[in-house]
């Protein structure tokens, strides 16, 4: 190890700095590495798929699998949850406190997502998918089965997938990517193989990519509990249902962060199906995966540092988080020259990249541009009141914004067409842009009062 202290970008980044700042910045050299495999099963992912299934078929894989993940609204928040109130008891070294949130988490989810099942179950009988996804009528069938399995698998995966929240609260963000990553590698092995070996189905191709990842991180779990985080092992014993009002109280706020994280992120496919047709997704998300490029390279940045602020909130070490911020709006800064290049060559990349050309209008183009730009900046600060646990401004924002983006997004695309599908998002970042650089720096001088402290 002394001789990498003698390399000097070395020392800097890792040996001459505070040690919460060298562990952030190792998993970001780890998450990294992650992130570009993980980047590559993505951009391997869609010309495997395109190639499986025709337009029609994709279209309705990618809105079916939204909609149905709109039901992990009913984990209310208590990944996230688990994540800071896991983080204070490690950070007050309360190791017994610390196994009673997450054996508690685990089996409260574990209830819900049970009932959740059983629930779409009984009603999957009475829908017509078809119809749902304005899909040709005699996939109902096929819909029908694929739906049922490809839900049983997101149900199992908010349970089995808690052990991501925990590695994050250990400030292990690397080792969450990496329990990720290992999945979805081994999902992209079976859609090799479907493509070679097996008729297009959508059923097979569901099965593999929800089935797959929740197999693994089950396995991984099982195993990590019985070695890196032994101490941490979930028991029934350290059950305390008496514990839920706390881990909700932070949890019910994440809440309705996501529900505006779906109507915002997730429900654009579905106006697209509902407006346009399913084909008329396939470019839509096409183009917002091109750009995703540089949303998760910023979030590979960002991410060890939501549990790290989260510690350092707590110590009230306020002159780290300052610098920290400040450090982070510089990084923003270059990723704008991403950002303008996946835009200036896009025309280019895109068909490089899916293997055939494809259609996108300019106009989706500039607005994607626009709002990863804003997009990124604001997640700075989300990365900050999420660590602070300071969320009841953006709970605000956000819902007033989810009550009217439905309505403005179909205004925008009856003008617009496809290309309005992202003019909500952008008004909607500029507003954040304001509101959460106010709330930023009332809560760092000290000053912040009423809702803005809460």
């Amino acid at each position: 190890m002394s001789f990498l202290r003698r390399i000097p970008i070395l020392n800097t980044l890792f040996f001459n700095a505070d040690q919460r700042s060298a562990k952030a910045r190792i998993n970001i050299v780890g998450l990294f590495g992650l992130q570009g495999l993980n980047s590559l099963i993505s951009f391997i992912q869609v010309p495997l798929v395109l190639n499986y299934l025709d337009d029609e078929r994709y279209g309705i894989w990618i809105t079916l699998s939204v909609i149905l993940g709109w039901f992990s609204l009913f984990n209310v928040g208590l990944g996230n949850g688990l994540r800071n109130r896991l983080t204070e008891a490690i950070a007050r070294n309360d190791i017994q406190k610390a196994r009673i949130y997450v054996s508690t988490t685990y089996v409260t989810l574990g209830l819900i997502f049970a009932g959740v099942f059983l629930l779409f179950l009984g009603a999957n009988f009475f829908l017509d998918w078809a119809s749902i996804l304005n899909a040709s009528s005699f996939l109902s069938e096929e819909l029908g089965k694929l739906a049922l399995t490809v839900f049983f698998f997101l149900c199992a995966k908010f349970v089995v997938g808690l052990i991501e929240s925990i590695a994050y609260a250990k400030q292990e963000p690397a080792l969450a990517q990496g329990l990720s990553v290992t999945g979805r590698l081994l999902a992209l092995l079976g859609i090799y193989l479907l493509l070679n070996f097996a008729e297009s189905r959508l059923l097979y191709l569901g099965a593999i990519l929800a089935g797959v990842p929740v197999f693994i991180s089950l396995t991984l779990s099982i195993i990590i509990f019985r070695t890196r985080y032994k101490q941490l092992r979930p028991t029934f014993m350290l059950v305390r249902f008496s514990e839920l009002g706390f881990l909700m109280n932070l949890g019910i706020k994440f809440f309705v962060v996501q529900i505006a994280a779906i109507v915002f992120y997730q429900t654009n496919n579905f106006i697209l199906t509902r407006l346009f047709g399913p084909t008329e997704v396939t470019p839509y998300s096409v183009a917002f995966q091109y750009f995703s490029i540089a949303t998760l390279g910023f979030a590979i940045i960002l991410s060890p540092y939501w549990s790290a602020i989260t510690e350092a909130f707590v110590k009230n070490e306020l002159g780290w988080i300052k610098k920290t911020i400040s450090k982070l709006k510089l990084t923003w800064l270059l990723l704008l020259l991403l950002i303008a290049g996946l835009f200036v060559f896009s025309d280019r990349l895109i068909p490089l990249w899916v293997g055939k050309e494809l259609f996108i209008e300019k106009g989706l183009i500039i607005s994607l541009a626009v709002y990863v730009s804003l997009n990124t900046f604001n997640n700075i600060f989300n990365a900050f009141l999420n660590g602070v646990g300071k969320l009841v401004v953006q709970m605000y924002r956000l819902t007033i914004m989810t009550i009217l983006y439905i309505p403005l997004t179909l205004f925008f695309c009856d003008r617009f067409g496809i290309s309005g599908i992202m003019y909500s998002m952008v008004i909607f970042e500029i507003v954040g842009v304001v509101v959460y650089q106010i709330q930023y720096q009332k809560i760092m001088n000290s000053t912040a009062k009423g809702i803005w402290n809460r």
